[in-house]
């Protein structure tokens, strides 16, 4: 029975496996630079915080230990958080009060990353996986909030991002076609952020997101 219930719960070429479930975007905590006219005299930074949001995994399998996952998601919202300790900034654009820790802008982006998955034979129902693969980033509704705006910085723009992405994870086979995923993986995403400062476009940062990403599925086979 036991050999029996171990070639029932082996992955074999051809199995197509869909997973749902939660996905968290924790970016680098590090913040970057906001130049003015290509100068940080300010010493101003920004930073992005976490999200959340309904992940979706596509996984192929071209034989046991090999397979070809896409991920896809929900649309990640971040907030984009100002960092003005010196309040140098808001006196570069006329504004003496201090602008630390405001939010400066939420964004919105889709990580879709395809991987190359090679999982480890435990002969077991456990299977963990290693996963490296390419990503693209594409970010859109960068939206600037109030204060801001009243400011007098307008036109947020952040550039899509190609990157590496490496991973390590495992399923937990419940049936042959019910399974428990969690994963863990690093996405390399850089991108310039530009924005105009009363009409003139002399504002820019070149965020590294980096994020960490972590899921918890729920997957069928």
């Amino acid at each position: 029975l036991s050999s029996l219930s171990t070639v029932a719960l082996a992955n074999q070429a051809g199995d197509f496996l869909i997973r749902g479930g939660a996905t968290s975007v924790n970016p680098d905590s590090d913040k970057a630079a906001v130049l003015l006219g290509g100068s940080n005299a300010t010493g101003a930074s920004i930073s992005v915080d976490d999200n959340t949001q309904l992940g979706l995994n596509f996984v192929y399998f071209y034989d046991s230990n090999w397979a070809v996952e896409l991920l896809a998601a929900t649309p990640f919202t971040h907030d984009v958080i100002l960092h003005d300790p010196s309040a140098a900034l808001g006196g570069a654009l006329g504004v003496p009060a201090g602008l630390d820790g405001a939010k400066l802008a939420e964004v919105t982006h889709l990580p879709p990353t395809l991987s190359a998955l090679y999982y480890i034979d435990t002969g077991t129902a456990f299977k963990p996986y290693v996963g490296v693969g390419i990503n693209y980033t594409v970010f859109f509704k960068e939206e600037l909030e109030p204060a801001p705006k009243s400011l007098g910085l307008s036109n947020l723009q952040l550039d899509g991002s190609f990157g590496l992405a490496v991973q390590v994870g495992a399923d937990y086979e419940i049936d042959k076609n019910w399974s428990v995923n969690v994963s863990a993986r690093y996405i390399d995403i850089s991108t310039d952020a530009t924005f105009d400062v009363a009409g003139d476009s002399i504002g820019k940062a070149v965020v590294d997101v980096n994020p960490m990403v972590y899921s918890i599925m729920l997957g069928y086979k």
